[in-house]
């Protein structure tokens, strides 16, 4: 696998090209933006969300693994933060949530997904959406500013996930919360698939195990973490063959190795009281 800088710009790269496309382009093409299919198919991972208020199906591109909204207890009035907004889907799900006196601002660091999504929300109206171009592990936000964070099968995408949740720490308001869906692994990937700089940008050889990825969360200082959704990814026997022979594959299958969706909560405490009124409040 490359050095971090290299992964990201390989995730630039291809998700600049994926936000030329709308969905159907994307869930037509086995690997959305290259049009071939010995990549990951982003329809293994993605929820439906046209039920959903607030949805803009010119903002839908069929990234997802889950809908994070569904456990972030997002309130009128809130300040609402999506990791990876991409064109805006979770933000405009999440505007709906808010009303009119909230705020949601949206993070990606593809300018190409930045530009479709203010476009998206321009030909909206809407004026409490905002994108700014950014990464997760340095968020150009200031620190206690969001009620709720959201995330969208982004973090995985992140070459130093320890910096990126202790980043959320430091945005989230003292007693604010997360609710993030995820992709995550029980067992090991072959060598193939873990190597595959393909299998990254596609969600899945930037996944870890899940008791470290909690670890990470919990690590950062969040409380009351639960799994509020999890469900097994199957990654088709055509796309595995772009990395491995028939004998790996059914080694894989046979190994007990699983990938899952999962959709994680978690609280940052309150704040401390101040502890010395000649230096200023702990927190």
């Amino acid at each position: 696998m490359e050095s971090p800088e290299k992964i990201k710009e390989m995730v630039r790269e291809k998700y600049s090209a994926i936000a030329t496309q709308n969905k159907t382009e994307n869930a037509a093409s086995c690997c959305g933006a290259t049009g071939c299919c010995d990549t990951i198919d982003y329809a293994v991972f993605a929820e439906k969300y046209d039920a959903l208020g607030g949805y803009v199906s010119d903002a839908d591109l069929g990234l997802g693994c889950g809908i994070p909204t569904e456990y972030a207890k997002i309130k009128t009035g809130d300040t609402v933060i999506d990791l990876g907004s991409g064109a805006g889907n979770d933000c405009f799900v999440a505007r709906a949530l808010v009303g009119e006196h909230g705020k949601v601002i949206g993070i990606d660091m593809t300018a190409a997904m930045i530009t479709k999504a203010r476009d998206n929300a321009e030909k909206l109206n809407f004026n409490n959406v905002e994108f700014r171009l950014g990464e997760i592990e340095v968020m150009p936000v200031g620190g206690n500013r969001a009620d709720v964070i959201i995330s969208n099968c982004v973090l995985n995408l992140v070459p130093n996930k320890a910096a990126a949740f202790k980043e959320m720490f430091r945005v989230l308001k003292p007693q604010g919360h997360f609710s993030i869906s995820d992709v995550v692994l029980a067992g090991e990937l072959p060598e193939g698939i873990r190597q595959a700089a393909e299998m990254y940008a596609g969600c899945v050889s930037g996944a870890l195990q899940k008791d470290e990825y909690l670890k990470h969360i919990t690590d950062a200082g969040f409380e009351n973490v639960q799994v509020m959704k999890e469900k097994a990814i199957v990654i088709p026997d055509e796309i595995l063959a772009g990395y491995l022979d028939a004998a790996a594959i059914e080694k894989f299958r046979a190994g007990g190795t699983s990938i899952y969706s999962i959709t994680v909560y978690g609280e940052k405490p309150k704040a401390e009281a101040c502890c010395d009124p000649s230096t200023g409040c702990c927190n």
